[in-house]
């Protein structure tokens, strides 16, 4: 309420009088062709999140529980053991990993005469590589939730299938994914809400939402609004903005997503 409050005002947070400025905030974000990249990015940010930490987590669940015999404790361990590292130094590992001129990857690549590109400062491929560092950090933790779910279904089903010679494809997409459909949705909102809050920490070490803006998002311009540039008014105006377009979203997809969902008890 407080930042809805302050969307209507001018102030730089330390004057102690603010300026009523109605819907100017609004009007001039509206008007920013920045604000219009930065949403862009957003939901770019969302299409790479929704593929590499929902899609991936659960053909690996399913791979990890029905197909591989052996090590599935390790396999589990493994994946889940990113979830434990902090974003920052994530983030850093990964600024070593991927430097382009003494990186690991670099050195690698340097051997087959292929150049490594400056990621960074790069539009486009930077918020790749930002999707992929907050993928690494949160892959692990969907992986334990997806395969938790992919476990619960009953084996008589999946073993009446084998005996049917259906191929493991059919398997999962015809059996273990409606049956885990609800866990699945689950995962799906909570990576897109979650994965962009967790998107903030890389892009602030990293790339400080540049190379002109081509990383920012809408978390991230609002936190450069409020204080880095002292325009509250305007990063509360983005908060608003960004809440009623998540509302959206959840509304939208429990609509239509929701209904197709399959719960065990029904």
């Amino acid at each position: 309420m407080y930042t809805l409050y302050l969307s209507f005002f001018d102030w730089n947070m330390i004057r102690p009088d603010k300026e009523f400025v109605g819907l100017k905030n609004y009007i001039d974000l509206f008007m920013n062709p920045v604000f219009y990249k930065v949403l862009k990015n957003t939901f770019l940010y969302i299409l790479i999140l929704a593929i590499v930490n929902c899609a991936i987590p659960y053909i690996f669940a399913f791979v990890c529980h029905f197909v591989f015999e052996r090590f599935k404790e390790f396999y589990k361990i493994a994946i889940f053991m990113p979830a434990f590292i902090s974003l920052v130094v994530g983030s850093m590992i990964f600024m070593w990993i991927l430097n382009p001129l003494s990186g690991p990857v670099a050195l690698l690549l340097r051997n087959f005469s292929i150049t490594l590109p400056v990621w960074n400062i790069t539009e486009g491929l930077a918020i790749v590589v930002i999707s992929l560092i907050t993928s690494w950090r949160v892959f692990g933790y969907n992986f334990i939730i997806l395969y938790a779910a992919v476990s619960g279904i009953a084996p008589d089903v999946i073993e009446a299938a084998k005996l049917d010679n259906v191929p493991l494809y059919k398997v999962f997409k015809d059996i273990v994914m409606p049956m885990s459909s609800a866990t699945g949705l689950y995962i799906f909102v909570i990576t897109t809400v979650m994965g962009l809050q967790y998107i903030y920490t890389p892009i602030s070490v990293l790339t400080k939402g540049g190379p002109n803006d081509g990383s920012s998002n809408l978390l991230y311009l609002s936190y450069h609004e409020a204080f880095v540039v002292f325009n509250s008014g305007n990063s509360a105006a983005i908060s608003m903005v960004t809440i009623i377009l998540f509302a959206i979203f959840i509304v939208i997809l429990f609509k239509f997503v929701e209904s197709r969902v399959h719960y065990e008890n029904e």
